[in-house]
């Protein structure tokens, strides 16, 4: 599978969105009946598409908008919502700041030290969402994990994610106490989604120590910068093909199938479709629904690690404001570029392919098509309309 690259060094040739296409297959299914549920513990989903623990995308109204349309929205506790009373005023700061000042604004606003993040709002938000009846799903980083963990599932939190640019089991510090991710699951009362992660070793490792699903995906997102500032990623296509390997091979091995979630890189309908074709159970997506009405961002979205004191690795970005949750997530789509209407898509794109629910998915034939985006699009591309955006 490798290629030399030069002198007793080979590279392996991965594959994102835009380099691959579906087959559609001998057998057509009508959309309506096609099923796209999702299941994770005792919770069961009817739209496996989840939205992103991202401070410009998720708050309580978002989770509960999102709740009730019958999927998933990630409150981030490590970020605004818990840290400030009132996180109003800090988003419209956020948004209000010049392209030159954002970042530095930013990791001002998340400065530990100065603005904690405050057990009693990480109680306060996740009792606000079980009040409208609906799913409290949350994430940390690895260092505020346990006792997080501990003040969420008083509060009544339904699924817990520990989330880390590259998420390993065994980890290695002196400078923090290291969380045991292997006791942590396994004593865990709620499900415990943990990444992220790009590689079969290390899904395997996961899924060997309890997670309950994982976290697949290294700066795909539109507003993380990892990729050019460390260097690191694997192309989404190949990342979840990698990882989906090892969960098939963990449930062939141990019988319990443990669900990949294919985390950022995905813009519209298409690339979501290819996510589930390379072997995802469910998608997590941030930009495209930081585009809703309902999301705090103001038409802006801002990556996880942009507050890094030191080290940025995410940029805040415009993405401006092009309908509501509903017509984002369920249509109808009232733009032409497939950023609307995604379970929609979803949903037509297996009927196409004769795929019944998303494990058929899984099986249906890719090909490598690098023309995919461009071929007869000479008027889209010139016109920037539909494809040529």
């Amino acid at each position: 599978m490798a290629e030399w690259i030069g002198i007793n060094r080979r590279a392996r040739r991965c594959y994102g969105f835009d380099e691959v296409a579906l087959v559609p297959g001998n057998v057509t299914v009508n959309p309506n009946e096609v099923d796209t549920s999702f299941s994770l513990g005792k919770h069961k989903f009817h739209v496996p598409i989840m939205a992103a623990s991202m401070d410009g995308v998720v708050d309580v109204n978002f989770a509960i908008a999102m709740g009730k349309l019958g999927g998933i929205a990630v409150l981030n506790l490590d970020g605004i919502q818990t840290r400030y009373d009132n996180p109003d005023v800090i988003l419209d700061q956020i948004s209000k700041a010049s392209p030159e000042e954002a970042t530095k604004l930013v990791q001002s606003l998340y400065d530990g030290k100065k603005f904690p993040v405050k057990d009693e709002l990480i109680i306060k938000r996740i009792k606000q969402i079980k009040k409208a009846n609906v799913p409290a799903v949350v994430s940390c980083i690895p260092q505020n994990t346990e006792h997080f963990y501990k003040v969420a599932l008083k509060a009544g939190a339904d699924i817990f994610i520990v989330q880390s640019t590259v998420a390993t089991v065994r980890h290695i510090s002196t400078e923090y106490k290291i969380l045991d991710i292997e006791n942590f699951c396994k004593n865990a009362k709620i499900p415990i989604i943990v990444g992220n992660v790009v590689t079969y070793d290390m899904a395997l490792e996961l899924m060997e120590s309890g997670a309950s699903a994982i976290l697949v995906g290294i700066g795909p997102g539109a507003a993380c910068t990892s990729r050019g500032v460390l260097g690191l990623g694997v192309p989404q296509i190949t990342a979840t093909v990698d990882c989906a390997a090892a969960r098939d091979y963990y449930f062939k091995r141990r019988g319990k199938y443990i669900p990949i979630i294919t985390d950022g890189g995905m813009r519209i309908g298409g690339e979501i479709c290819k996510a589930f074709a390379a072997g995802s159970d469910a998608v997590l997506v941030g930009s495209a629904f930081a585009k809703a009405e309902e999301a705090p961002g103001r038409g802006f979205h801002w990556g996880m690690a942009t507050s890094h004191a030191n080290l940025p690795r995410g940029t805040r970005i415009k993405v401006g404001v092009s309908g509501t949750l509903k017509e984002i997530l369920l249509g109808p789509a009232k733009v032409d570029d497939g950023s609307q209407n995604l379970v929609g898509a979803l949903k037509t794109s297996m009927g196409s392919l004769g795929a019944r629910d998303i494990s058929e998915m899984h099986d249906v034939e890719m090909i490598l098509a690098p023309s995919i985006q461009t071929e007869g699009k000479v008027f889209q591309i010139g016109q920037r309309v539909g494809m040529g955006k």
